[in-house]
């Protein structure tokens, strides 16, 4: 029921084209034993009346009975239009629910249910509960009514034929209740396959370069077949239990046929008031009879869709996120200043996991610029993940502007920090829009002089139709440095009182590496900046370095790490640096 009643909430604005579609749909088939009834009525007083017969009669039924036809044609399209729009409603609603709460996911959430999986629930498993609304609804409806309207008219005519013709009904309700029991699972089965079909294919799609570099297609069509071949298991094993009970049901509805014919003609021959216009309406209802039988499997296939699907989407709608804003939470107005403090910062990824940051603690004044090294998996980015409040901490506090970030509004935290990462992703957007992304109405010459400031510009003119240029997704059709040097220009325009740079110059040049530094520098807000770098070159004139190691940090500068700490002196030494003080560390600092 809980699936029942997440469809009515996501109808509301909608309800009452659901409440008039569903009276619409009783009126419609309710007034299905009308025309039969008139046939009886035809057949004994109009064409086998006692008296002859009767022409004017049977051109007046035929009139009414015409107008019944047209009648439910037009109740037919209005219950049609009132589903298709309440039901897209419905669809566009549940949609925007779904993307609203996953963009108020922490990372976690991420890590969790991966792409693929949620592709399946926002398309097909929102269709499946589409679905149910649009056209299974109002088909339990007509079942229903038919039925029940069939069977009252029958028993006024009959009693004894129509007890006659419900003797089937006990052995239908067994075979669908069998049924249900037996198909359920495998729905939910087909369900999770289907999403696993669905990851396999988002997964080989964007790693389609990696999987070229390594002559891996052989093994990745090898992998898709598998999870294709399971989920067209899957269906067949409920097509296979489908058709085991539709030959049941079918052989049910057609022996209503052969009980009507058998009692109904022992009936006329034997009982005066039974007549051939009796028998004549009992065949013409015995489909009304007969519809519902052969709607049970249906209508039971798509409930089961209904609700295995509806329960993926409730998740995605009430899943809530782990990391959000206190309903006490500080609200300011102005901007941070930029200062952020670690006190005694610990954290781990899972419970009972390692710790990846162990007691840590420093603090960056406003305008400094912190350079942050340490081996790959040292907690680098964890460190600017826990800023952001992308994660919070296992143990002690973060505070921005001496404020404990878990007391600041979230909105009121990221729109204070700028980030460019490594790993970076362009949106399919003109190169202007993806420069300007947090502040779309920037200013032309504000965004050319960011990219100036990201060494982009020059070759931002060259490209086809230079800013207006529309890239591909995730910058397909640029370089690496040029997609790092966007990222950099985006972060940059956001001109926000925090500047995390991620190993952002990795893939470029010395020289444009120079030149991104002198524009650091320089740049037009102030602005506190933490870069995560392995170059020397780009964190030597840094205010404060860090150097993690072990879940431990060591701050300096360069001089003294490069006399003190040996990890910081080794990657000097690989790199040719000059000028380096006298080693004074032990062997294992940090």
């Amino acid at each position: 029921m809980f699936s029942i009643r997440f469809v009515w909430e996501k109808l509301k604005g909608r309800r009452w084209m659901i409440i008039l579609g569903l009276i619409v749909s009783v009126i419609y088939s309710a007034t299905v034993v009308i025309n039969p009834y008139l046939s009886k009525i035809l057949v004994d007083k109009a064409i086998k009346a006692p008296g002859g017969a009767d022409s004017e009669l049977l051109v007046k039924l035929l009139i009414i009975m015409s107008a019944i036809v047209f009648f439910r044609t037009v109740i037919l399209f209005i219950r049609k239009v009132l589903f298709e729009m309440s039901s897209q409603m419905m669809l566009k609603n549940i949609r925007l629910a779904i993307f609203n709460n996953i963009q108020h996911q922490e990372l976690g959430f991420f890590d969790k249910i991966k792409a693929g999986d949620l592709v399946t629930r926002s398309l097909s498993d929102v269709g499946h509960t589409r679905h149910f609304v649009a056209y299974t609804l109002f088909t339990i409806v007509d079942t229903v009514v038919l039925f029940l309207a069939s069977v009252t008219v029958l028993l006024f005519v009959s009693p004894e034929l129509t007890l006659s013709l419900l003797a089937v009904v006990p052995i239908l309700g067994a075979t669908s209740y069998l049924y249900s029991k037996k198909v359920a699972p495998i729905y939910r089965s087909i369900r999770k396959h289907f999403a696993q079909l669905n990851i396999a294919a988002q997964e080989n799609i964007e790693g389609n370069r990696v999987v070229k570099a390594f002559a891996r297609e052989s093994y990745e069509i090898e992998k898709f077949q598998e999870a294709s071949e399971k989920y067209k298991e899957e269906n067949l094993k409920a097509a296979y239990a489908w058709q085991k009970v539709v030959p049941i049901i079918e052989f049910l509805a057609q022996s209503l046929t052969f009980i009507t014919l058998l009692v109904g003609g022992i009936l006329v021959i034997k009982k005066p008031d039974f007549s051939i216009g009796d028998l004549s309406m009992f065949t013409a209802l015995t489909w009304a009879l007969a519809l519902p039988m052969r709607n049970v499997s249906t209508i039971l296939n798509n409930y089961q869709n209904f609700v295995t699907s509806t329960v993926k989407v409730i998740e995605l709608c009430e899943a809530s996120p782990l990391i959000s804003s206190r309903h006490d939470a500080i609200k300011t107005e102005e901007p941070l200043k930029g200062k952020i403090e670690f006190k005694n910062v610990s954290f781990r990824y899972s419970k009972n996991g390692d710790k990846v940051l162990d007691n840590i603690s420093f603090v960056v004044e406003p305008g400094e610029t912190v350079a942050i090294m340490g081996a790959t998996g040292s907690g680098k980015t964890t460190i600017v993940n826990l800023i952001s409040r992308f994660y919070d901490v296992s143990e002690g506090q973060i505070l921005l502007d001496d404020v404990d970030v878990r007391l600041r509004r979230l909105e009121d935290i990221r729109g204070s920090i700028s980030i460019a990462t490594q790993d970076v992703f362009l949106f399919s957007d003109t190169v202007e829009n993806n420069i300007a992304y947090s502040q779309p109405d920037m200013a032309t010459e504000q965004i050319h002089e960011y990219a100036k400031l990201a060494a982009a510009d020059e070759f931002i003119k060259k490209m086809e139709s230079s800013y207006e240029t529309i890239i591909g997704e995730r910058g397909v059709g640029i370089s690496g440095g040029q997609k790092q040097r966007l990222a950099l220009a985006r972060a940059m325009a956001e001109e926000a009182p925090i500047l995390i740079l991620d190993d952002t110059t990795s893939a470029v040049d010395m020289e444009t590496e120079k030149y991104i530094q002198n524009s650091l520098a320089t740049l037009p807000v102030k602005t506190t900046k933490i870069i995560i770098a392995q170059r020397i070159s780009s964190v030597r004139h840094a205010d404060k370095i860090m150097i993690l190691q072990n879940g431990k940090i060591e701050i300096g500068t360069h001089d003294t790490l490069a006399s003190t700490n040996a990890y910081y002196r080794g990657i000097c030494e690989l790199q040719d640096v000059s000028d380096l003080p006298k080693f004074v560390g032990g062997d294992n600092n940090g």
